[in-house]
């Protein structure tokens, strides 16, 4: 039986361990340089205070190999130790994130929401601004902060594709969205046939009937034949169902709009199909990633966790067992 509390707590990291071995008490580390880095996609803000939040330096960098490397080489000119130069940032992942790790310098990263309720009292909002208030919180909270210990590549992996997926499905669903309200210009009846638009009998009928006066030229036989293909329960009952809703009265729309229509559907099958086996496949390799970490068996006993949820459980607890104090915190 699988003690689920003791083995997500363990192994618990002293409190001295969270910290760079030198500077285990920072007033007797005058050394130690805070580094706050405001993030953006093209350009980083730099400021680096001493320990006594005198302001060393402010600089900026680009977010390319070059740029990166002199903000490696700038910190090292202040602190010839990666270990006493901690850097502070809104985010928690990335190529920034990585580069510092990999150059050894110490990452804690800030939660944005503290950084906001800190801006407020001045309301004042710059890149530099911002650079020196992470700084400065890093400095004043530090005891508070934890390091950033990396998870796995094996963890890693399995998080941004659990990211990926979920970006996956907000497609299907926007596909989704966009396959009904076409059929709701010119064949709504279509929205009526089966229990779910994404099905793939329902997918099928619409490309292999794309337009109203196509489904009605279908005899019953021909509607059980295609049912039949895709193994549809009782099909007899629901072809002579479906051919009903067919050749009841319905709104017709005019040819210009039946014929532009009815080609955005199948574009929109056509991708939204795409996207529902990527989600399949992604699925699969989730899964096989999952299982093959051998903590997956925690997650999946725990009441309620299923094929999507177990895996980003584990996915976002990573395996720092002292990332988070206590449930409410994860």
């Amino acid at each position: 039986m699988v003690n689920r509390e003791a083995a997500l707590r363990a192994p618990a990291l002293d409190k001295a361990d969270r910290l760079p071995a030198k500077i285990s008490s920072l007033r007797r580390c005058a050394s130690v340089i805070f580094v706050g880095i405001d993030w953006a996609d093209k350009e980083h803000e730099i400021s680096v205070l001493d320990h006594n939040g005198n302001e060393l330096t402010r600089f900026r960098v680009s977010h390319n190999p070059k740029g990166l490397e002199i903000l490696k080489k700038r910190l090292l000119q202040l602190s010839n130790d990666p270990e006493e130069t901690l850097c502070f940032l809104e985010i928690n992942q990335g190529l920034l994130v990585q580069f510092l790790l990999e150059a050894g310098f110490p990452v804690y990263p800030l939660n944005p929401k503290v950084v906001d309720n800190r801006r407020k009292p001045s309301g004042a909002k710059s890149d530099a601004i911002d650079a020196r208030l992470l700084a400065e919180i890093g400095r004043s909270d530090f005891k508070r902060l934890k390091r950033l210990n990396p998870d796995s590549q094996h963890i890693q992996e399995l998080k941004m594709l659990c990211r990926d997926q979920d970006t996956l499905v907000k497609d299907a669903t926007r596909l989704t969205n966009r396959l009904t309200a076409c059929l709701k210009e010119y064949y709504p009846v279509a929205l009526e046939l089966f229990s779910e638009i994404t099905l793939p009998v329902s997918l099928n009928f619409l490309k292999r009937y794309p337009t109203l006066e196509a489904a009605r030229s279908a005899s019953v036989q021909e509607l059980a034949a295609f049912l039949k293909e895709h193994r549809y329960p009782q099909r007899n009952l629901a072809a002579q169902r479906i051919y009903e809703k067919l050749h009841a009265p319905q709104l017709q729309a005019n040819p210009a709009t039946v014929r532009a229509k009815s080609r955005l559907l199948l574009t929109t099958i056509t991708q939204l199909e795409q996207t529902l086996a990527e989600i399949k496949a992604y699925d699969r390799e989730i899964t096989r990633l999952f299982e093959s970490h051998p903590d997956s068996v925690i997650f999946a006993s725990l009441r309620g966790s299923g094929p999507r949820l177990a895996p980003r459980l584990l996915a976002g607890w990573g395996e720092d067992r002292d990332r988070y104090e206590n449930a409410a915190v994860m």
